[in-house]
């Protein structure tokens, strides 16, 4: 797939601009393309410019600010400077086109709404959620059942690392990246990469082997950590690393054994792409 191919996405026909933005991870959307997506205008720039200025009024500056200019392919193959969103940024925005068109997606959010507040009172609720949509994507129950373990692992360590003062964000970041190039012999984004992975979740393209060594470098990671009582990010990086270091002996040694590496290209491809408005 070439390079052009992979910037336009397609939405019922309609082509989106879209461009990946490396450091942070996010892709931003073209807002003109969604608009016409939306509202089958003729001049969905104008329609654009008329939403724009109505949200202003409305007390919607704080998303409008958040629509910069990217430069992009126009209709006439020059590189012109165009409003794009990131998905949340575009989510807002749909709320607010008056069109029947943007009715499923408007429908979609209130019910993924209400879905969420029913899950905090009904944790299960999450974890069947979770469920189907790795059915629907086309994953087997087998790998399912390794993935929803690790996130049972993964929520395990997490909460030992916040008994012992690491912060959400960057440090968890770090700690997770410590872990990752102990067992696998790579940091996470260069393990990404490897996989040619964007948005992606990596532990939704791991391999059962991949799976089963990250969650035996969590366990142990956070076993160590509740006999050592790290005090600091420091010591929870030594932990960390030595809990990797585990997991990344266990690998080599398989790959001994077997002749062939752990650490795959692997990338689910999931059977269809629309999951997004798909029903339970």
């Amino acid at each position: 797939m070439s390079k052009k191919v992979k910037k336009i996405a397609i939405f019922e026909g309609n082509k989106i601009r879209r461009h990946w933005d490396e450091k942070e991870e996010k892709w931003y959307f073209s807002v003109v393309d969604v608009v016409a997506a939306l509202t089958r205008s003729v001049d969905p720039l104008a329609y654009w410019r008329k939403l724009k200025e109505r949200m202003k009024k409305e007390g919607g500056n704080e998303t409008v600010t958040n629509c910069h200019g990217l430069k992009m392919f126009a209709m006439d193959g020059k590189m012109r400077l165009t409003d794009v969103a990131d998905t949340e940024v575009l989510l807002r925005l749909i709320q607010s086109v008056p069109s029947p068109n943007a009715e499923p997606f408007k429908l979609w959010l209130a019910r993924v709404g209400y879905e969420r507040i029913e899950e905090t009172h009904d944790p299960e609720l999450a974890i069947n959620r979770a469920l189907n949509t790795y059915l629907k994507k086309g994953y087997s129950e087998s790998w399912i059942n390794q993935r929803l373990k690790s996130i049972e692992i993964r929520k395990a360590l997490t909460d030992e690392w916040e008994k012992r003062g690491v912060k959400r964000g960057d440090e968890f970041a770090i700690l997770t990246d410590d872990i990752t190039l102990a067992w696998a012999g790579m940091g996470t984004r260069e393990y990404k990469n490897y996989k040619n992975l964007k948005k992606e979740n990596l532990r939704d393209n791991m391999t059962n082997l991949e799976l089963v060594l990250n969650m035996l470098a969590e366990t142990a990671t956070t076993e160590i950590s509740e006999k050592r009582k790290p005090k600091d990010l420091p010591e929870n990086r030594q932990v960390a690393k030595e809990g990797g270091t585990i997991a990344g002996h266990a690998r080599k040694e398989i790959e001994s054994k077997t002749g062939r590496l752990v650490v795959s290209k692997y990338k689910f491809v999931a059977k269809q792409d629309n999951i997004l408005l798909d029903d339970k």
